[in-house]
């Protein structure tokens, strides 16, 4: 059979460790013998990012910017340990930080639901979809050890030279400091695709900070998105017959675990970073979401919403077995491949990445699946399968 054609290529960055294998077996088995496979391949495994002191994560995030649609491999964000490990000129930061800097997106990510799999929560029915805003806070930080006694300040210095501080502490030993930012700009285009979201999805929006803490920096964002909220999409929301709440986030967190589900759950950059491990873990596994970073630049960027999967390629390297859950690396590029396909109007990708997709939650709810879900599903007689033997059962599927 002809491999489906493409016109465009997407933006392919490979990553590190165990994902890096999957990464290699889902092009071989599942995406190259059906699609005529055309991308631009940018490598950041974490040697490779070392070599070029990271010059290739920006140079791929200037690539998505042009072809308008990226596929992420999940990739190492050195420690000390790393350091040590791969033998690091620097400490690097998180090249996921620097992708969503530059792009200025928003991450959704939602549960992938099966059956067979039932979340632990048993009052969710829904899926609840994790809205990130992927700029700023903890993840562009400024951090500084304090070794002695004395004073930290905050300044800010005006373009007209006048400048405005607050004492951060007065130390009176050793300790630590860290600043953090946030602009405008950025939290209003995190508002408006949110919204838009909503609106696309027929999904309420939940957003939630702590104003009552922080006062004017979370009482920022939750400035902002009512004034948009109430400026442009109020009258729509209405008409769609959908809401908007704003919450502080250990409110969210109780209401979240007593509901349905079927929301957009708004979260600034580390609650969401956490609360979407938490929701994807609840429904089944971390490997079991998709994770698609929206700019407004108008690029897509799909990735795995997880780790490189440490301890299992460790096993591989030694020559052992492993049964490490592919499903949220393949969701990637099939979201990839569909986006590509929208863009371009090639309806056979787009029904490519449908029949991948189905192919692949139709070998689980077949009860053939990876360790991680053999040990929490409600299949009577489900078969664990190696990392290598699940691709490969999905391949058969598709053939």
């Amino acid at each position: 059979m002809a491999k489906i054609q493409m016109r465009v290529p997407l933006v392919e960055m490979d990553g590190d460790e165990m994902t890096r294998v999957i990464w290699r077996m889902i092009k071989d088995e599942l995406i190259c013998p059906f699609v005529d496979l055309k991308s631009e391949y940018y490598d950041l495994g974490l040697k490779h990012r070392d070599e070029t002191d990271d010059q290739v994560t920006v140079e791929a995030t200037q690539a998505t910017e042009r072809y308008g649609v990226a596929v992420k491999c999940a990739t190492i964000t050195p420690n000390t340990a790393r350091m040590s490990e791969y033998h690091l000129k620097h400490m690097y930061k998180s090249p996921n930080g620097t992708i969503r800097s530059m792009l200025n997106g928003t991450v959704f990510r939602a549960p992938i639901l099966v059956s067979g799999i039932k979340p632990i929560v048993s009052c969710w029915k829904k899926p609840i979809t994790l809205a990130r805003h992927a700029y700023g806070d903890i993840y562009r930080n400024v951090e500084m050890q304090i070794p002695a006694p004395g004073k930290v300040e905050l300044v800010y210095t005006a373009a007209d030279g006048k400048q405005v501080s607050k004492l951060v502490h007065d130390f009176d030993a050793p300790g630590i400091v860290q600043g953090i930012h946030n602009t405008d700009s950025s939290i209003s285009d995190f508002a408006h695709m949110c919204f838009d979201y909503a609106l696309e999805t027929r999904q309420d929006v939940w957003f939630a900070a702590k104003d009552t803490i922080s006062k004017t920096y979370d009482e920022r964002f939750k400035a902002l998105f009512q004034q948009i909220f109430d400026a442009e999409y109020k009258s729509r929301f209405e008409k769609s017959q959908i809401h908007y709440f704003y919450m502080l986030i250990d409110d969210a967190v109780a209401r979240v675990m007593r509901s349905e589900g079927g929301f957009i759950w708004a979260c600034k950059n580390y609650d969401g970073d956490v609360m979407s491990d938490m929701v994807s873990s609840a429904f089944g596994s971390l490997a079991m979401m998709t994770s698609v970073l929206v700019s407004p630049k108008k690029c897509w960027e799909y990735e795995a919403a997880h780790g490189t999967v440490q301890k299992h390629y460790y096993k591989f390297l030694r020559g052992e077995p492993t049964s490490t859950n592919s499903v949220a690396t393949i969701f990637a590029w099939t979201g990839a491949l569909r986006k590509r396909g929208e863009l371009d109007d090639l309806p056979e990708l787009i029904d490519f990445a449908g029949r991948l997709e189905k192919s692949t939650l139709e070998t689980i709810a077949d009860g053939q699946m990876t360790g991680d879900l053999v040990r929490i599903t409600t299949h009577p007689h489900p078969t664990k399968l190696t990392t290598e033997q699940f691709i490969h059962a999905i391949a058969t599927r598709l053939m």
